[in-house]
């Protein structure tokens, strides 16, 4: 498995053990890719990127293979793509450095113990889709709601909230035009997802038929928590 297919009996890398690693690289990169895309949003230049990722990395750790300060350089010049590029989400950081990772051990001529490795991650990971595993029950919302000054917003939904949610928690309140309106966040759990419209309608008559955003659970955020 760890196997140098760079390098000849002679310890030089050879043209066509690069080649090799290249051609692995981009398959690799085309495997993440694909990856990224199962049942997920993506965009096209995103899932590109990815499948060139470890091809370029894996060019660069050739050519420096050995060389000291060059790996050094190489290293920096890694770093400073973090600081040149837009924040992503976790996913979009593990993708990234997965194909990095593929690319550095096809730079290094471990072709096959990478292309086990991806295997084997991939694996992993469309298990894990497949079990939704990390994903909340239906029932979990989150709502945020607005609602006047004149009401009391610590009371105001709590007979909406007793018949059709079994858990409700005030996660933030924010005020609005000057003061005049109320943001109110909530992390709720419904006792029947199907009665959704039905309890969006009561809490239209309670604020006045003013805003009402019901969704998907919002992660809180370090401040919230």
């Amino acid at each position: 498995m760890f196997t140098n297919i760079l390098l000849d009996t002679a310890g030089t890398a050879t043209t066509v053990g690069a080649l090799g690693c290249l051609l692995a690289s981009l398959i690799c990169g085309l495997i993440i890719s694909l990856l990224y895309m199962y049942k997920s949003e993506y965009t096209r230049s995103f899932v590109i990127g990815l499948i060139l990722l470890p091809a370029l990395v894996q060019i660069v750790i050739t050519v420096v293979n050995g060389n000291l300060g060059a790996s050094v350089a190489v290293m920096g010049a890694f770093s400073l793509i973090r600081f040149r590029s837009v924040p992503g989400t976790s996913k979009d950081i593990t993708f990234i450095f997965f194909a990095m990772a593929t690319g550095l051990a096809n730079g290094m001529g471990y072709v096959v113990y990478s292309g086990a490795t991806v295997a084997l991650l991939a694996l992993v990971y469309l298990l894990l889709v497949s079990l939704h595993y990390g994903e909340g029950s239906r029932n979990e919302k989150s709502l945020k709601v607005l609602i006047p000054e004149s009401l009391d917003y610590t009371s105001v939904f709590d007979d909406i909230f007793e018949e059709y949610l079994s858990k409700f928690e005030l996660i933030k309140v924010k005020t609005e035009d000057l003061g005049s309106i109320f943001e109110l966040n909530y992390m709720i759990t419904m006792k029947d997802v199907a009665k959704e419209k039905e309890f969006v309608d009561a809490l239209r008559t309670r604020n006045g038929n003013l805003t009402i955003i019901c969704s998907r659970p919002v992660a809180k955020t370090p401040e919230e928590m």
